[in-house]
């Protein structure tokens, strides 16, 4: 894994997740559990955009799936390449997302169908994302919500206050507390960032974790062909 991996793309997910947020109605495309709530309040009568949250739930089913069958058919024939291609294909449902968003704005109506298939494509990549550690079977950190995250920094922090430091489950609780705090740091940071460039760019904002994708991606596919060169 990419050093840091977790970090840069809980930076992704806090951007993107705020940037739909703001653009589309409270939409959260990095996760489905804050859009069954806005749901709950449409029904309530206290929201705004209830068909796009309705939507959000098959779209990210959508982007999970549609990841699984990329990633089988590439790990049969370009096993390499396999983890780079998910880093691909999230960058091009957000560039997919950034040019409906484009045309889509100004965002007026929350039913449109060029709004509607923004959202769509917008938590498609998400669930990308998403469906990436799993299917890479790798032992990391959940970097699109955070409440694990800050679940398991709160019982670190007790645990290392009970038992201090030293010895190998200190240096191991330790190691994982920085890891975490790694993560929520990067997903906060990347909110800020994301809220902040859609005010002044719109979605042309998109561009910059659409790079970040495309560095990760080179640098997934240069790791696996030294590692192939090695062997």
């Amino acid at each position: 894994m990419i050093e840091h991996e977790d970090s840069v793309l809980a930076w992704v997910a806090g951007y993107v997740d705020t940037l739909g947020f703001i653009a589309l109605f409270g939409l959260f495309t990095a996760h489905v559990t804050g859009n069954f709530v806005l749901i709950g309040a449409e029904a309530a009568g206290v929201g705004q955009g209830v068909l796009l949250k309705l939507l959000a739930f098959p779209s990210f089913i959508a982007g999970i799936a549609l990841s699984s069958v990329m990633f089988k058919f590439m790990e049969r024939r370009y096993a390499m390449h396999a983890p780079s291609g998910l880093y691909v294909l999230q960058a091009v449902l957000l560039i997919s997302f950034l040019v409906t968003g484009v045309i889509a704005t100004p965002i007026q109506d929350s039913s449109a169908s060029i709004v509607l298939l923004c959202g769509v494509l917008g938590t498609m990549a998400m669930g990308v994302q998403n469906a990436r550690g799993r299917l890479l079977q790798t032992v990391g950190l959940p970097n699109t919500v955070m409440t694990g995250n800050v679940t398991q920094t709160v019982l670190d922090l007790i645990e290392l206050i009970h038992r201090g430091t030293g010895g190998g489950h200190g240096q191991q609780v330790m190691g994982r507390l920085k890891s975490t705090l790694a993560a929520m740091g990067g997903f906060a940071i990347g909110a800020i960032c994301g809220a902040m460039a859609y005010v002044r760019f719109s979605f042309i904002a998109i561009s910059l974790p659409v790079a970040v994708l495309l560095v990760l991606a080179w640098k997934s596919r240069a790791v696996a062909q030294g590692a192939a060169r090695s062997e």
